[in-house]
């Protein structure tokens, strides 16, 4: 009752996600190899990283490997690593008691308690500092947290996922990321390939896109001319995915 209770919580406090593009699109092998490494990844309790430019689907892709995962029936929790303070890391990552802190005006389980049993992913998990990742490297090995203001050790099973849009290699020889915690989080590393290295799924991916920013803003879209999804074949997208929807969006609304 505890954990659901919890759960409930984590899932009110979270800002509900649009649907559009919930669904990851393509036939082009790069795709789906990623895909099924992802699969084949979900049936084992390993931490995965995924790697990936920005507006590659990482997100979607972490969906993926929770939704097919044996802990499907818990929650997936995100941590936005990048999103939050440092000061507010710790609290958010593990809890504190009432009292731990200037303006802890009561006691609140970390993102990692609640995600007990379930997963919990960590987005940009190359923006940590260095002494954050110290604290989450011990919680991963040896299953256990301790609240900000107390002294009582939690025990939690968590299924890890990450990800980065950096070379997290290069980043450990440039000292910025604990070489320890990277082959924790690299059990089975995933690279998610940009638009540019699967042109092929531009058809399949702005019918989609089409059909569902149509739906939206209440135009039917039938086809693409020919000559567009030519000139878009040429085009290196650096945005990705994100970029493409935005360019979909804008030409629904404009033409």
């Amino acid at each position: 009752q505890e954990r659901l209770e919890r759960e409930n919580l984590y899932l009110r406090e979270q800002t509900a996600e649009e649907n559009a593009g919930s669904e990851i699109i393509g036939k082009s092998q790069s795709l789906l190899e990623a895909m099924n490494q992802l699969r084949r990844a979900a049936r084992s309790n390993s931490s995965v990283l995924i790697i990936g430019e920005t507006g590659t689907g990482k997100e979607l892709a972490v969906r993926l490997l929770h939704t097919e995962s044996d802990r499907a029936d818990r929650v997936l929790v995100k941590l936005p690593c990048a999103a939050l303070p440092e000061q507010l890391l710790e609290s958010e990552l593990f809890g504190h008691e009432k009292g731990a802190f200037t303006g802890a005006d009561k006691t609140r389980e970390g993102r990692l308690e609640v995600a007990d049993g379930g997963t919990i992913f960590f987005d940009d998990v190359d923006t940590l500092s260095l002494a954050v990742q110290a604290k989450i490297l011990r919680a991963i090995q040896e299953g256990e947290i301790q609240r900000l203001g107390s002294n009582e050790t939690r025990k939690v099973d968590v299924r890890v996922v990450a990800a980065t849009n950096r070379n997290l290699l290069a980043e450990v020889q440039a000292g910025r990321f604990r070489e320890d915690l990277y082959y924790r989080l690299a059990v089975v590393p995933v690279r998610l390939p940009p638009l540019r290295e699967r042109l092929e799924d531009l058809p399949l991916l702005i019918e989609h896109i089409a059909a569902e920013e149509g739906t939206r803003l209440g135009r039917e879209i039938r086809e693409v001319h020919a000559d567009s999804l030519a000139r878009m074949k040429e085009y290196d997208w650096p945005g990705n995915i994100r970029e493409l929807r935005n360019t979909v969006e804008r030409a629904i609304v404009l033409e």
